[in-house]
């Protein structure tokens, strides 16, 4: 492999540390399903379990979630002989890559990334003598094996949201240093896909969808929990009748998500008409229900074959290993760390 690959190589890393919601598919997982349906596209997709442990130190729920998002991606249509699908640690090159890469990183870069100055901000409001307390090295090389992922497959295109732009910045500056320092091109300089576009789900309470403050509607929930959660969705006080504004609606929001732009234009209409709360939870319901019906029995078997999983992630991780391995022994040659003969 060399930095000038011809085809585009596009790379997503999914977070394990959470069951997926509505708003994780329409944010992140359905674009990137038709993306790696293209044959034009070399797309990798990685379960981020060495990431999830910064956050994360129960390994029950990593577990779970490992599945749980494997799962999920496949039940969903991922192409797994277009895409290449694998678990970040079952590609061992990715960790020995993170450490070269942090030995020509500088450590002034880190210190400006997002989340540790976050976190010594939120010491120093606290009043915490160490600025450091609670931070592990973990989170503040964070960046560093995020650059890894991306750089180990040289990927030309990286998918993330406005808050990753600062580390698809890094990992240029990290490859560029390391290009500079032993004189080569191994190392594509890789550019941060922002869609402007792509919807941003709210949750229950209305704000955004996020696990962080639990108002999520999990995709494959069962259907009875489904419907529970779909009449919990918070609305306003305007009874049937009255004319609504659907452009401020949450469940107006989430059922166009998924819903044609015909289903989405006369329900629209039946706002304007004074559609009663009640009725607009019932459509979303049977709409999401029979949307996710499918796709919902796929998950559930996969979930009762994990074996089916593994062995799908260990022929992606082969394939990634075969791209890796070789490529980390010009890096070891460069380094001064090859073979004597």
């Amino acid at each position: 492999m060399s930095a000038a690959s011809k085809t585009t190589r596009v790379l997503t890393g999914i977070t394990t540390t959470g069951t997926p919601h509505l708003g994780n598919y329409v944010g992140a997982i359905k674009p990137a399903i038709a993306a790696s349906q293209d044959p034009s596209v070399q797309s990798y997709y990685f379960l981020a379990d060495l990431h999830a442990l910064i956050k994360c130190q129960d390994p029950q729920r990593v577990q779970e979630s490992r599945l749980e998002i494997a799962a999920t991606w496949l039940a969903l249509g991922l192409d797994t002989d277009n895409a290449i699908f694998y678990r970040q640690s079952d590609v061992p090159e990715i960790t020995e890559l993170t450490w070269m890469l942090s030995c020509v990183c500088a450590k002034g870069l880190m210190n400006r990334a997002h989340a540790y100055k976050a976190a010594v901000a939120e010491n120093e409001a606290a009043g915490n003598q160490d600025p450091d307390k609670g931070i592990t090295m973990g989170l503040f090389g964070y960046p560093v094996l995020m650059a890894a992922d991306i750089l180990m497959f040289n990927a030309h295109r990286v998918p993330v949201g406005r808050d990753q732009i600062q580390h698809i910045e890094m990992a240029r500056d990290i490859a560029g240093r390391f290009n500079h320092l032993y004189k080569g091109e191994y190392f594509t300089q890789p550019e941060a896909v922002v869609d402007d576009n792509v919807a941003v789900l709210n949750g229950l309470d209305g704000r955004k969808m996020s696990k962080s403050y639990n108002n999520t509607i999990p995709l494959f929930v069962a259907e009875k929990k489904l419907l529970k959660l779909v009449r919990k969705i918070k609305t306003n006080s305007l009874e049937p009748g009255e004319p609504k504004d659907p452009d401020t609606c949450t469940l107006f929001q989430i059922y166009s998500a998924f819903a044609t732009a015909e289903e989405t234009a006369a329900l629209r209409t039946e706002y304007a008409n004074g559609i009663g709360w009640g009725d607009a939870k019932n459509r979303l319901f049977e709409y999401l229900n029979e949307q996710l019906r499918e796709p919902r029995e796929r998950y559930q078997a996969l979930m009762e074959d994990p074996a089916h999983i593994e062995s799908v992630l260990h022929k992606g991780a082969e394939r990634a290993r075969a791209e890796a391995a070789p490529f980390m022994d010009r890096l070891r040659q460069a380094a001064g760390l090859g073979r004597f003969i």
